[in-house]
């Protein structure tokens, strides 16, 4: 590790900034192994070209629901060697089994990963739930030195409040959080424990105001940095460089001339097929989308000639 677990917060408030994605996992066909290859073609894209600063390594996007174990730390070793020091690496350990979330912490953090994800776990038949979220993260954040960012998503069964999660900032190593919630509640937490938690969320649709209105320093994280972006076109790279400079209406201009993109984005997204919409888009822009894996959905030949007329009327392609 390149800091101590008290330095953690140190580490990641002088260097948690700036845009941050969350990696697609390119499968091969018919439930293959990760594609190696093309997934380190996608990270020298994303990084190189794009000008990412930091990847979220086999999380919900990246389908880690169906990998193993041994998958899950390939994962993460591909990306850190890929990455180098290039970038920002934070790997996804979320798990309902204890041993394999602190499993894969120590795995992160032996393979060289800046920090780690603990989603928020399912729980069942509870009464005493924020002593337990307080008795689990506290947990988790003994066993390692990494610095530690929470998650709170409706998929948990219930939202964290920012009570608990300003309670969880007092941990030495929680460092920041991607919370899933609406705008009242992150913005009630960035006031109450702004200065010892790093707040984020996942919506690029409010990552400007965000960053401007709540002075946030990071973008964590979500897929649009690589699939609204092309190395001629990085709108999303530039209205955050512009709005972090000061250059609050240019960068607004910009933000708002990709509402083409985020239209045509949503509008062919199947409901029960987010990740087979993103990895086809995603083949459309050039990178390796690759396949999906069970139990998860592919497109069919009617949604794919939707996303593709759209992608192609949406002014992207054309940057």
């Amino acid at each position: 590790m390149i800091y101590g677990r008290t330095d953690a917060k140190r580490f990641a408030r002088a260097n948690l900034k700036g845009v941050w994605a969350a990696a697609l996992t390119p499968f091969e066909r018919d439930g293959g192994a990760i594609d190696e290859a093309a997934f380190r073609r996608n990270i020298d894209h994303w990084i190189g070209e794009l000008g990412i600063d930091g990847l979220f390594i086999a999380g919900k996007q990246g389908e880690f629901f169906s990998m193993s174990l041994a998958e899950r730390k390939r994962a993460f070793e591909i990306a850190v060697d890929a990455v180098g020091d290039r970038a920002g690496t934070i790997m996804s350990c979320s798990d309902q089994n204890m041993d394999v979330v602190i499993e894969l912490a120590r795995h992160a953090q032996k393979v060289g990963a800046q920090y780690i994800v603990v989603h928020a776990p399912v729980l069942h038949f509870l009464k005493e739930r924020d002593e337990t979220l307080v008795a689990y993260y506290s947990h988790v954040a003994s066993q390692v030195d990494i610095g530690i960012a929470l998650w709170s998503h409706p998929d948990s069964g219930y939202l964290m409040s920012p009570q608990l999660c300003a309670r969880l900032a007092e941990i030495p190593n929680v460092v920041a959080i991607k919370y899933s919630v609406p705008r009242p509640m992150y913005a009630e937490l960035t006031r109450i424990a702004g200065d010892r938690l790093i707040v984020s969320t996942a919506s690029e649709e409010e990552w400007f105001d965000n960053l401007v209105e709540l002075k946030w320093q990071v973008y964590l994280c979500s897929n649009p940095p690589f699939l609204f972006q092309t190395k001629r076109d990085r709108r999303m790279r530039d209205y955050t460089d512009l709005a972090f400079a000061g250059r609050i209406g240019e960068a607004r201009r910009i933000r708002d001339s990709l509402e083409p993109v985020r239209e045509a984005f949503r509008n062919t997204r199947p409901a029960e097929k987010p990740h087979a919409h993103a990895k086809y888009w995603q083949d459309l822009l050039g990178q390796t989308g690759g396949a999906v894996r069970r139990p998860l959905l592919e497109l069919t030949p009617a949604e794919k000639d939707a996303v593709a007329r759209a992608l192609d009327g949406c002014g992207l392609l054309r940057g």
